[in-house]
C-alpha cells in the first residue's frame, strides 16, 4: 500500500505527463498547419478577394490546426500559443513581416477580423459533448 505522499507524487507525475502530451499535440498540429500554409502559398495571393482568402485559411489551415481541439486542456500558455498562431496566419495573409513592427490590433483591422481561434475551440467543445 502506498503512502498518501507517494500517491500524490505518482498522481502529479501522471498529470505532468498528460499535460506534456497535450502540449506536444498542440505544437505538432500548429506545425502541420504552418507547413500546409507554406505549401498553399499560391492560394493566398492578393489576386483573390480578402474574404475568400480568410475563408480559405479558416477552412484549410485552421481545420488542420484545431483537429481534436475539443479534448485539449488549455492553460494560459497554450491559449497564448494558439493566439500567436492566429496572428501568424493573418500576418502571412497580408504579407506583413515581424520586422515591420506592426501591432496586432493594426493587423486585425487590416484583415477586418477579431481574434476568434479560442472562440472556435469553445464552440467545438460545446457541439462535441
Amino acid at each position: 500500500m502506498m503512502s498518501q505522499n507517494g500517491f500524490f507524487f505518482l498522481f502529479k507525475d501522471i498529470l505532468i505527463i498528460a499535460y506534456i502530451k497535450y502540449l506536444y499535440t498542440i505544437k505538432s498540429r500548429i506545425a502541420m498547419a504552418k507547413a500546409a500554409f507554406s505549401k498553399k502559398k499560391t492560394l493566398f495571393t492578393r489576386k483573390l478577394d480578402l474574404n475568400l482568402r480568410k475563408k480559405l485559411i479558416k477552412c484549410y489551415i485552421w481545420s488542420m490546426a484545431l483537429y481534436g481541439a475539443e479534448t485539449w486542456t488549455l492553460r494560459a500558455a497554450d491559449q497564448k500559443y494558439l493566439e500567436s498562431f492566429e496572428m501568424w496566419c493573418w500576418r502571412r495573409l497580408e504579407k506583413i513581416s515581424w520586422t515591420d513592427h506592426v501591432r496586432n490590433d493594426v493587423v486585425l483591422l487590416r484583415v477586418n477580423v477579431q481574434r476568434s481561434i479560442l472562440h472556435e475551440i469553445r464552440k467545438r467543445r460545446l457541439t462535441a459533448f
